[in-house]
């Protein structure tokens, strides 16, 4: 096995205890946290299942921010949407036959990088032009976009300027993911697309990103709008309440 390899073998597999690892701790941290407040935003669903809904639409369509800014909406959602179709396309470097559905994604992913790109750009360009967005916008805002692009980037450079092996690269993640280690693939681009998904798995249970899981856990979103029917009561202070009687 050559000593490039081994070193991103050995960083592919850091990188995913670190997300899996830092991703769980904060979900952990997040359900554990109390929501002493009903705080649900109107108009409010007054059942679990309106909840459900609710989440559905924010999860999917972003609901909310399409009521309150559409060209934010459509930057963003071409983001996820194209990021979405890319990963799962991917799974065809992690199956072995790869799945029909992968298969027929596969024409469909390589545009979709494109609208990937397109949404990340505009919402950078949102951070940078808009005022308001701007002020309120850290060094470590950049950074992310930046990365994420970059990543985009490498991506579609495989596809469309230095031409990588993809038997090869298969070769190297199905050995990934089963302990058999391969050759790793020399083309600069596939070593830098590496490097850089390495990178943002490590930073992502520590950055923004989280928003990802937070919205789950948003007592906002995820509230029923029942405080006339029933008080609520916060865990931490009904446990307070039994030992005192």
């Amino acid at each position: 096995m050559g000593f490039l390899t081994f070193l991103f073998t050995l960083l592919l597999y850091v990188s995913v205890v670190i997300f899996i690892g830092g991703l769980g701790y904060r979900i952990a941290t997040y359900a554990k946290t109390p929501a002493p407040l009903k705080i649900p935003t109107m108009p409010a669903p007054l059942t679990q299942g309106g909840v459900r809904i609710r989440m559905l639409k924010e999860v999917v369509l972003f609901h909310s921010l399409f009521r309150s800014n559409k060209i934010i909406w459509l930057f963003g959602w071409l983001f996820h949407l194209g990021l979405f179709v890319v990963l799962f396309r991917h799974l065809r470097y992690a199956t072995e036959p790869v799945w029909e559905i992968v298969a027929v994604m596969q024409p469909i992913g390589v545009y979709m990088g494109f609208a990937m790109l397109a949404g990340l750009l505009g919402l950078w360009a949102r951070r940078i032009f808009v005022e308001r967005i701007r002020y309120i916008t850290n060094p470590s805002d950049h950074l992310m976009l930046g990365l994420i692009v970059l990543i985009a980037v490498t991506g579609l450079m495989m596809k469309y300027v230095s031409h990588t092996d993809i038997v090869q690269v298969k070769a190297f993640a199905l050995g990934i993911l089963y302990f058999d280690w391969q050759p790793l693939p020399t083309d600069f681009f596939f070593m830098l697309h590496l490097l850089l998904v390495a990178a943002l798995m490590i930073v992502f249970p520590f950055s923004k990103l989280l928003h990802a899981p937070g919205v789950f856990f948003s007592p906002t979103r995820n509230q029923v709008d029942d405080s006339r029917e029933k008080r609520h009561i916060a865990p931490w202070a009904a446990e307070l309440d039994d030992k005192r009687q």
